[in-house]
């Protein structure tokens, strides 16, 4: 199983990110899907999460700002970060909402005030 987040990076406050994660060795479509980050010093948390039929949830924290999609042909999740704040400076996952898998690297994202 892996799980390969990508595309963060270093962005100013108001900006925006699109992160990408390619998912192999598990049934995609299968799987509800889900964006998770943690920040220094604090635990991982669930940021967004999207179903096999689409159905979307997002934290409250991050709810009109962040839309999470999926790729099934692709085994890829996508999450699009707009109006970026220093709070959401974290490393992001992804992984399945459900069926938790190997933890993957995850992507680096740093808002600057």
């Amino acid at each position: 199983v892996q799980l390969q987040a990508s595309g963060g990076g270093l962005v100013q406050a108001g900006g925006s990110l699109r992160l990408s994660c390619a998912a192999s060795g598990i049934f995609f479509s299968l799987n509800d899907m889900a964006w998770y980050r943690q920040a220094p010093g604090k635990e991982r948390e669930w940021v967004a999460d999207i179903s096999i039929t689409g159905r979307t949830n997002y934290a409250d924290s991050v709810k009109g700002r962040f839309t999470i999609s999926r790729d099934n042909a692709k085994n890829t999740v996508y999450l699009q970060m707009n109006s970026l704040k220093p709070e959401d400076t974290a490393v992001y996952y992804c992984n399945a909402l459900h069926a938790k898998f190997k933890w993957g690297q995850g992507t680096q994202v740093t808002v600057s005030s």
